[in-house]
């Protein structure tokens, strides 16, 4: 891997921030390590765990996944699920080394990327979404947006699949993936994150995604080119055959 205008940058170490685990991998390795993570983690503790599983691996650069919005290689919001002290961290420092930081699920997306315009949707404790268009990477928060009472991520996230059940939280994901797919006009749609394994099948138009993408992801960042595209068909097209489930369109604008 090389990074543009610069000598090689050697090995990359990944690491990808959840609400219950710390994932690491660095180049050339096959099976990633992890510790817990949870509501008393601070950055300073993730970086110590992260050097104690390191000790024995040599790597250059960092990639961070962090489970929040990041604007300009740092967390502007503390995370949810996690301690405080994020905002303001400098991950170079704690490092000593050149760092990556990136929203976790535009990491993903990243790692899941094929060519063209891809929506990636992450079903977990809340819902993680990114897009990927011609090989540049877009952050999003649809989660946050309003939807029907509340907003996308309290009836997509975790807390939608308990109180609605899952047949009706599969129908919901059905119906707003159809709306975004048509709104977004994508060619592809990656559906990650643990509670997609409670979906019996998947949306047409739509591919499951597989949490290792993430550290493929981190390794993206410091390639000197981007992914090269390979197009498909635009599963907007699929998506148009048929209504979705029987939901009231009517009465549930996106």
């Amino acid at each position: 891997m090389a990074q543009k205008g610069s000598e090689p940058i050697g090995s990359v170490l990944v690491v990808d921030i959840g609400g219950t685990h710390v994932k690491i991998l660095t180049t050339g390795k096959r099976e990633h390590r992890e510790f817990e993570s949870g509501p008393q983690l601070t950055p300073r503790l993730m970086v110590a765990g992260v050097k104690e599983l390191t000790r024995d691996w040599k790597y250059d650069v960092v990639s961070i996944g962090y489970p929040g919005p990041v604007r300009l290689n740092r967390p502007v919001a503390e995370p949810y699920n996690l301690g405080k002290g994020w905002v303001g961290f400098d991950f170079e420092a704690a490092f000593k080394r050149p760092v990556k930081v990136i929203n976790d699920a535009a990491m993903q997306a990243l790692g899941s990327y094929r060519g063209g315009t891809m929506l990636f949707l992450g079903f977990g404790t809340g819902l993680g979404t990114a897009m990927v268009v011609e090989g540049v990477v877009i952050p999003m928060e649809i989660g946050h947006l309003s939807y029907m009472d509340e907003t996308y991520e309290d009836y997509l996230g975790l807390r939608g699949l308990e109180r609605l059940g899952k047949k009706k939280w599969r129908e919901q994901v059905a119906y707003c993936v159809g709306r975004l797919v048509s709104v977004f006009q994508l060619e592809d749609v990656v559906l990650g994150g643990g509670n997609v394994k409670k979906l019996k099948t998947l949306p047409e138009g739509c591919r499951a995604g597989d949490n290792a993408n993430a550290f493929l992801g981190g390794f993206r960042l410091w390639e000197s080119e981007r992914p090269r595209p390979a197009r498909r068909k635009k599963a907007s097209s699929a998506i148009r055959k048929k209504p979705w489930l029987g939901l009231n369109q009517k009465t549930q604008p996106i």
